[in-house]
C-alpha cells in the first residue's frame, strides 16, 4: 500500500481539503508540533545567551546562527532534494537538527554550555532545517494531487503561523518554570512526531532512467533553469523586494512595543501574537482571493493594505489600535507570500522543484536580512516612527513594480514530464561523448517570419533552461523561407537529460514552432558529434568505429 493521492475520488474545494489525504495530514500535524518546538527553543536559546552574557551582539547572533544556513546551503540543499528520495533527505536533515538540539539539551542540563558552543549548536540545528526545507516543500506535490497544491501550500503557512502565535508565549512560560533546558527538551520531543510521520509515509517512487547528476552539476543546472525561467525570476524578485520592505514590522517589533507603546515583554508578546493571528485569518481567505482576483491584482492589493497598516503602526500609541493593524498586516503578509510560493510551486517541473524553492527561500531570507539591517540603521539615525513611515511609503509604491514585472498567471500545473524517446544512433556513443550539436531546419512562409521569430525566442529559453547552450537561429539569405535552429549540449548524456526534462508546456511550445513549418516534409533534425581540430588522433590503420 502507498499514500499516493486518489485523484478521482476526493474533492479539493476549500483550504482544508488537503487534510483529506492521510500522508499530508499526518506530516502537517507533525510539522505543526515541530514548528511549535522550534519557536519554544528559540526563546530558550535567546534567554540562555542573555543569562551568560550582557552583549547585545551575542544575543542577536543566536538568531543569525539559526537562519544563516538558509543563505549558505539553500541551493545545494535544493539540488540534494531533487537528486535523491525527498523523504529520506528530509529524515536525514531532521536527524541533524534532532542531534543538535539533543546535544544542546544535554549540555545545558549538565551546565557545560558556553556562548560559543550555544551558537555552534544553533548553527547545526539551522543547517538541518535548511537542508530539510526544500525536500519537505517540494514533496508536497507528492502528497496531494496538483489541483490541491495551492491549498496545501496555504496550509503549510497556517501551520507556521499557528506556532508563531502561541510558541513564544509558551516558550516564555516554559523558560520561567523549567529554565532554558526545559525549552530545549520540549523541542527535542516535538521533533519525534515529524520523524515518525516521515518514516511512515511511503511515496510512489519513479526511478530515473538516467544516471544521477553530480552535486556541482545539479546546482549549475538549477541556476541555469532559474536564469532562463522568466516566471520564477519575477516571483523571486517580487518576493525579495516585498520581504525587504515589509521586514520593518518584524525587525522593529520590540522597539514598537517599548518606544511607541511604552510597554514591556508582555506587550511585545501580544503584538507578535496579533501578527500571527492575522496570518491565520489571511490563510483562511486566500482561496477566495485567488478565485476573485488575478495573481497580480491580489499582490497589489496586499501591498497597498500592508502599506496602510504600517502607517497605522507608526502613528498609533494605543496597543489596541496597533494590534488591530498588525492583524491586518499579518493577513496581507501571509496572502502575498502564499501567492509567491504557489507561483514557484506551479512554475517549476518536478526535476528542479527543490532547487527552485530553495532559490526562492534564499531570495526571501535575503530580503528579510537586508531589510532588517537597513531598518535598524535607519531607526538609529531617525527613530522608529520615521523608519516605519519610510517603509510604508516604499510598500505603497511597490505595486508599481508590477508594471515592469507582472506576476505570472497562476493556474493549473502545466509542468508534468513529457519524456521523449531516445533518437536513433548509428555512431557508437557513450555518456561522455560530446559536444553534441543539434540543428533543426524549418521552412516558414515569409509572411509569418516575424511571428515565427518571436516564438523562437521562447523556444530559446525552453532549450537553455533544460540544458542547452550556444543557441542561435539563422535565416538563409539565398532562400528566405529556410530557418535553422542550432544549439549545443556538452555530452550525449546531457542531451538525453535535456530530452528527459521536457514538460507539457515545452511540448506545447515546440508544437507551436513546428506549426509554422510549410511543405510536405517534416522539419529536418540533425544531431552531430562535434570534433574540434586536434581531438581526433586515429592512427592510419585504426578504422572509424562508425563505419
Amino acid at each position: 500500500m502507498t499514500d499516493a493521492p486518489k485523484r478521482q475520488t476526493l474533492s479539493v474545494d476549500g483550504v482544508t481539503a488537503p487534510l483529506r489525504y492521510a500522508a499530508y495530514r499526518n506530516i502537517w500535524l507533525a510539522s505543526l508540533l515541530s514548528n511549535l518546538g522550534i519557536l519554544i527553543r528559540g526563546v530558550g536559546a535567546a534567554w540562555a545567551m542573555t543569562e551568560m552574557t550582557s552583549s547585545a551582539d551575542k544575543v542577536a547572533l543566536v538568531q543569525t546562527a539559526t537562519t544563516l544556513p538558509v543563505m549558505l546551503f539553500s541551493l545545494p540543499a535544493g539540488a540534494i532534494a531533487d537528486m535523491h528520495d525527498r523523504r529520506l533527505v528530509a529524515m536525514s536533515a531532521l536527524s541533524i537538527a534532532l542531534c543538535g538540539v539533543a546535544a544542546m539539551t544535554t549540555l545545558e542540563w549538565l551546565g557545560f554550555i558556553t556562548t560559543n558552543l550555544l551558537l555552534v549548536l544553533c548553527f547545526v540545528i539551522g543547517s538541518g532545517m535548511a537542508l530539510m526545507s526544500p525536500a519537505w516543500q517540494s514533496s508536497v506535490s507528492e502528497q496531494v494531487p496538483a489541483e490541491a497544491l495551492p491549498a496545501a501550500v496555504t496550509l503549510n503557512g497556517i501551520s507556521f503561523n499557528i506556532a508563531r502565535s502561541f510558541g513564544p508565549a509558551i516558550g516564555g512560560i516554559v523558560v520561567a518554570t523549567a529554565g532554558a533546558v526545559g525549552a530545549f527538551g520540549i523541542n527535542t520531543l516535538l521533533y519525534l512526531p515529524l520523524m515518525t510521520a516521515l518514516f511512515l509515509w511511503k511515496p510512489v517512487a519513479t526511478p530515473s532512467r538516467l544516471p544521477r547528476e553530480q552535486l556541482s552539476r545539479a546546482v549549475v543546472s538549477g541556476v541555469r533553469y532559474i536564469a532562463n525561467s522568466p516566471s520564477i525570476k519575477i516571483v523571486m524578485t517580487r518576493a525579495m523586494v516585498t520581504s525587504a520592505i515589509g521586514s520593518s514590522i518584524s525587525a522593529l517589533m520590540p522597539l514598537i512595543a517599548r518606544d511607541l507603546l511604552h510597554g514591556g515583554a508582555r506587550t511585545y508578546g501580544i503584538m507578535l501574537g496579533a501578527f500571527g493571528f492575522g496570518a491565520i485569518i489571511g490563510a483562511l481567505y486566500i482561496g477566495e482571493v485567488r478565485k476573485r482576483m488575478s495573481g497580480e491584482a491580489a499582490v497589489r492589493a496586499c501591498m497597498l493594505c500592508m502599506g496602510c497598516t504600517i502607517v497605522a503602526v507608526a502613528i498609533s500609541r494605543q496597543p489596541v489600535l496597533t494590534a488591530t493593524a498588525l492583524v491586518l498586516a499579518g493577513a496581507t503578509w501571509l496572502m502575498a507570500f502564499t501567492l509567491f510560493d504557489i507561483g514557484v510551486q506551479l512554475s517549476a517541473p518536478r526535476w528542479v522543484a527543490g532547487r527552485s524553492l530553495a532559490a526562492y527561500q534564499a531570495a526571501y531570507s535575503g530580503g528579510i536580512a537586508i531589510g532588517s539591517w537597513s531598518w535598524g540603521h535607519l531607526t538609529d539615525a531617525a527613530g522608529v516612527e520615521i523608519a516605519l513611515l519610510v517603509s510604508a511609503a516604499l510598500m505603497l509604491l511597490s505595486p508599481l513594480l508590477g508594471l515592469w514585472l507582472p506576476m505570472p498567471r497562476i493556474g493549473s500545473r502545466g509542468e508534468d514530464p513529457q519524456i521523449l524517446a531516445d533518437p536513433e544512433l548509428r555512431l557508437p556513443l557513450n555518456d561522455r561523448s560530446g559536444p553534441l550539436v543539434v540543428e533543426i531546419e524549418y521552412r516558414v512562409a515569409q509572411a509569418n517570419a516575424r511571428a515565427f521569430h518571436n516564438v523562437m525566442q521562447d523556444v530559446q529559453l525552453s532549450r537553455q533552461r533544460n540544458g542547452a547552450y550556444g543557441w542561435s537561429i539563422a535565416r538563409d539569405i539565398a532562400n528566405p523561407e529556410l530557418w535553422t535552429e542550432r544549439y549545443h549540449c556538452p555530452t550525449w548524456l546531457d542531451y538525453l537529460r535535456q530530452r528527459n526534462r521536457w514538460t507539457q508546456s515545452d511540448r506545447v511550445l515546440d508544437r507551436k514552432a513546428i506549426a509554422f513549418h510549410i511543405g510536405h516534409d517534416s522539419v529536418r533534425i540533425r544531431r552531430m558529434l562535434e570534433r574540434p581540430f586536434g581531438s581526433v588522433r586515429w592512427k592510419e590503420d585504426v578504422p572509424d568505429r562508425g563505419e
